[in-house]
């Protein structure tokens, strides 16, 4: 239990590094931690130098970002409630465990994709 519990709590420290990038903007108006610029098509960028899909592609990158640290945390809140609920009953502590192990690994994935991405597009913030 101890081990679990640590594991816990290790990773959503380690998930924090994640999700830094994508909610620190140096811009002064943000929305849920996206630039103001990126959602208003890149202001001040010409049409034709290929910027336009590189803004597309990290709006989408920052609304996930946002959107899988939120929903990681949900996530682990409520399985670590329906964890502590569970009373003893050892199907109710398996699915627990279940979607705990499923939450970590949709995390992982969501790292890799990103981590991919950063690699294929060089510049990519």
């Amino acid at each position: 239990m101890k081990k679990l519990i640590s594991a816990i709590i290790a990773f959503v420290l380690g998930f924090s590094l994640f999700a830094q990038p994508a909610m620190a903007t140096a811009s002064p108006v943000q929305t849920f931690g996206v630039d103001a610029a990126i959602l208003t098509g890149c202001a001040g960028k010409e049409n034709g130098s290929g910027e336009g899909i590189k803004c597309v592609i990290q709006l989408v990158v920052d609304v996930l970002s946002v959107g899988a640290a939120v929903f990681a945390v949900i996530g682990i809140v409520i399985t670590g409630i329906q964890y502590l609920t569970a009373g003893g009953n050892e199907e109710q502590t398996r699915k627990a465990k279940r979607r705990m192990f499923e939450i970590i690994i949709g995390i992982v994935v969501y790292a890799v994709g990103y981590s991919l991405l950063r690699w294929l597009l060089p510049g990519f913030n």
